[in-house]
């Protein structure tokens, strides 16, 4: 990725997780210009000092490739002043040979710090490269699975990229979902996959018997369908969920998503804003807004019997511990049947 008579230096950030790998490797490849690779430390902001990090990069190497350093998340470095200073000089005192690389994982929506943005203007400044790396979703996670398939030699179906994609969430539309390691699942997946099928083509039906399906997407789904009161993809999700979570958690998250719900409705009441709301709740604003539009949908009685329809679901599911899982799954069903219609 790298370009003749720029610096050793990189700068990625974003929310694929694979992307930032990914690019830290082919940075490292690039910057040994055809002789012995660069010898490759990772390590993590929280469990370094610019010290090390300095002492790393500003030897040149006599023998063999030099070093690659890769800090991820590099904010616990940039805290006190002297440190901020003392990394930014270490940017310019990269020995030939060596190579540093700087990976910034986001969840995809919340604020980058200032810090880091200056360390990323820093980079660029002084010649290095800096790029974004943005998570696919939807059509294009399944394409970047089939991408990343022709990488491996690893035939695949586009029915199978696509429904994969699905399974590993890739087509939530939420954008308070955090995608970061998504692409790291597709690739295990297909990985998995391949082996499966050797020399054939993975096709739809072996990704339905092998892969499970996104705890985070389906869950997040299943939510959203009770928070609009949409009955019937409610319950076709709540299998899916039921199949990839426990009971309990399955039964928390809807009383969380109920209880959310009271508090949004009530800050409406109030005459708040959905910013008041959002502050009052310790949410981001981008989840609180979607619960906002939910909360037209409902009147208060409504969502207070669904809460105490949620206590007496708890309580069934405790007396019907030793049923089989059909009866404890109907006992979901009827309370999606009772609460969440109009």
């Amino acid at each position: 990725m790298s370009t003749p008579g720029r610096a050793p230096l990189g700068y990625f950030w974003g929310d694929d997780g694979y992307g930032l790998e990914a690019a830290a490797a082919a940075f490292g490849r690039d910057a040994a210009a055809g002789g012995p690779p660069l010898t490759p430390w990772h390590v993590s902001g929280t469990t370094t000092r610019v010290a090390e990090i300095a002492e790393r990069v500003a030897t040149a190497t006599l023998f063999g490739g030099g070093a690659l350093v890769v800090v991820e998340d590099p904010s616990p470095l940039l805290r006190a002043r002297a440190d901020r200073d003392a990394l930014v000089a270490t940017l310019g005192a990269v020995a030939p040979g060596n190579a540093l690389v700087f990976l910034e994982p986001t969840d995809g929506f919340a604020h980058r710090a200032k810090s880091l943005e200056e360390l990323e203007a820093a980079v660029s400044a002084i010649g290095g490269e800096v790029h974004r790396f943005i998570a696919p979703k939807e059509g294009a996670m399944a394409r970047w699975i089939g991408e990343r398939a022709a990488e491996r030699r690893i035939a695949i179906e586009p029915a199978a990229a696509d429904l994969l994609a699905r399974r590993i969430g890739g087509f939530v539309r939420e954008g308070d979902v955090n995608r970061r390691r998504q692409g790291q699942l597709a690739v295990a997946e297909l990985e998995k996959l391949a082996l499966y099928r050797l020399d054939a083509p993975i096709r739809r039906e072996d990704v339905e018997a092998l892969v499970a399906d996104a705890i985070p997407g389906s869950t997040w789904a299943l939510l959203d369908a009770v928070g609009s009161r949409r009955t019937r993809e409610a319950t076709d999700l709540l299998d899916r969920v039921l199949d990839a979570s426990p009971e309990p958690v399955v039964l928390s998250v809807l009383h969380r998503r109920v209880r959310d719900l009271i508090s949004v409705l009530d800050a409406q009441l109030r005459g708040e804003s959905v910013q008041e709301a959002a502050r009052a709740m310790k949410m981001k604003e981008y989840p609180a807004r979607k619960l906002w539009e939910q909360g037209h949908g409902w009147r208060p009685d409504e969502l207070d019997a669904a809460l105490d329809g949620l206590l007496e679901l708890d309580a069934t599911l405790k007396g019907e511990a030793a049923a089989d899982a059909r009866r404890r799954r109907l006992a979901f069903l009827l309370w999606i049947a009772e609460h969440v219609p109009r």
